[in-house]
C-alpha cells in the first residue's frame, strides 16, 4: 500500500511539475471580469487571477505614458494586467486600471467593505506581494513591461492625482463619520531599460 501511495503522489508531482513549466512557456493571463457586473458584486470585488503573463517584452524606455489611455481592447478596455511575485515562487497577475500622467505612470485599487478590516496593504494578495517585492511585470497592448513599484503614501498626493480625497466618508446611522473606502496608488518605473 505504501509503494502504491508513494507512486501516486510522484505521479501527482510530476504532472504538477509539467502543468507548470507549461503554463510558464504559455503564459496563463488573467481573465477579464467587468465591474460593474453582477459578478463581479457577487465575487466581493474581486476578479480572477492569472499566473504569468504571456506577451513580447518591450526594451525601449517610454518617456511619456499618456498612449495607454488610448488602448481600447474590444473584450478589456483600458484595463492592463499586473504580474506580481509571490514568496512560493508562483506568480500572481490580476487586471487592473492605469493612471498615465505624462512622463509617469501609477496603478492603484481601492479596499472597501470587509477589506477595511485588514490592515494594509493586507487587504488584496497583489497589494501584499509587491510591498513584499516591488518588482513587476505590467501588459499593456499586449507588450510586457518590467517595471518596479513605488507606493505612494502621501495622501495629499494621491488626492492631487485623482482630483479628490482617497479617503471617501460617509455619516454612520448614529451621525458618526466612517470611513467607507481608502484608494491606494503606486509609482512605477520601468526597470532593465539600458541608458546609451
Amino acid at each position: 500500500m505504501g509503494r502504491l501511495l508513494r507512486i501516486g503522489v510522484l505521479l501527482i508531482v510530476v504532472f504538477g511539475g509539467l502543468a507548470l513549466f507549461t503554463l510558464r512557456l504559455t503564459g496563463f493571463d488573467p481573465p477579464y471580469l467587468d465591474a460593474g457586473s453582477e459578478e463581479f458584486s457577487e465575487r466581493l470585488r474581486t476578479g480572477y487571477f492569472g499566473l504569468w503573463l504571456s506577451g513580447e517584452v518591450v526594451q525601449e524606455p517610454v518617456t511619456n505614458w499618456d498612449w495607454v489611455n488610448q488602448v481600447n481592447d474590444p473584450v478589456r478596455g483600458n484595463t492592463i494586467m499586473l504580474e506580481t511575485r509571490t514568496w512560493y515562487g508562483i506568480p500572481h497577475s490580476v487586471v487592473i486600471n492605469p493612471t498615465p500622467r505624462g512622463d509617469a505612470l501609477y496603478i492603484g485599487g481601492s479596499e472597501q467593505d470587509f477589506r477595511l478590516e485588514r490592515e494594509f496593504p493586507h487587504s488584496k494578495r497583489w497589494w501584499a506581494n509587491i510591498e513584499r517585492d516591488p518588482r513587476v511585470r505590467m501588459k499593456i497592448d499586449g507588450n510586457i513591461y518590467e517595471m518596479t513599484v513605488a507606493h505612494v503614501a502621501d495622501q495629499a498626493e494621491v488626492a492631487q492625482l485623482i482630483g479628490r480625497d482617497p479617503v471617501t466618508r460617509s455619516l454612520g446611522e448614529d451621525g458618526t463619520e466612517q470611513i467607507t473606502g481608502v484608494r491606494h496608488y503606486w509609482r512605477v518605473f520601468q526597470r532593465n531599460i539600458p541608458d546609451y
